[in-house]
């Protein structure tokens, strides 16, 4: 219950920040910071798997053996 209130009551900041920066002549840094805080967190990846439990993970080094062999593939004499 106390975790659905303190949601709701970040979420009514958020959206009191928002309206005022859009509608306040007089809105200021604090409701900028308090927005963009908001903002911030909503765009933070909820739903995280240890990189070894995700469905389709790639392996640990895939992008560097692709890196050397596209460095491979552009060196001079190679076909």
């Amino acid at each position: 219950m106390c975790r659905w209130a303190a949601c709701v009551a970040f979420t009514v900041l958020w959206w009191w920040t928002a309206a005022r920066l859009l509608l306040a002549p007089d809105a200021g840094a604090l409701e900028g910071a308090v927005a963009a805080g908001g903002w911030g967190l909503s765009v933070l990846p909820v739903h995280c798997l240890p990189k070894a439990r995700a469905d389709g993970a790639l392996a640990a080094g895939r992008w560097r053996r692709a890196w050397r062999a596209w460095r491979a593939a552009r060196e001079p004499g190679a076909d």
